[in-house]
């Protein structure tokens, strides 16, 4: 199973806190709970990150200098193309915005494995099985078929990619 969807296929939504604007490009629930959710968000200013109980967040800065995420015993340094791992039930801020950045973020249910996220330059193979994302940061390739900036690739075969891109393995 392949799926290819472009940024025609996404959904801008404000956030939860109402201070932005979220892409949401996939979301999966079961039971009415929320299993995965893959989303594009700017940070252009200090402040709270919107709470989500029970779920993991990874993000990454996918465009501009990056943000310090802080909260209590909480330090992060979100750089661009360094994805970073936190509780999304932890209050937490964004500090250091020194110009708008924009990031991708992968959410998943607390209960579920955490996901592997990697950026990748270049070639790589990856395997198949479970549930495999490939975002597009640049026109790349996902086993020989082009596809387009901030497109996303959803797959449960091996894939052979190359470009610039961030893969997301979600485990269930």
């Amino acid at each position: 199973m392949i799926r290819h969807l472009t940024p025609a296929d996404y959904k801008s939504m404000p956030w939860a806190n109402g201070k932005g604007t979220t892409v949401e490009m996939l979301k999966v629930e079961e039971g009415g709970q929320l299993l995965w959710r893959l989303s594009r968000a700017s940070v252009v200013e200090n402040g709270d990150f919107s709470l989500f109980p029970g779920i993991e967040r990874n993000l990454t800065v996918i465009t501009g200098p990056g943000f310090d995420l802080m909260g209590a015993g909480l330090h992060l340094n979100a750089k661009p193309l360094i994805p970073v791992a936190f509780a999304g039930d932890t209050p937490i801020r964004a500090a250091a915005v020194t110009a708008p950045s924009d990031d991708f973020n992968v959410m998943t249910a607390r209960h579920l494995p955490r996901p592997d996220v990697a950026v990748i330059t270049g070639a790589a193979q990856l395997r198949g099985g479970d549930m495999l994302a490939v975002f597009a940061l640049a026109p790349s390739t996902v086993n020989g078929s082009a596809i387009s900036r901030f497109d996303l690739i959803l797959t449960d075969e091996p894939a052979s990619l190359s470009g610039q891109m961030i893969a997301v393995r979600l485990y269930r």
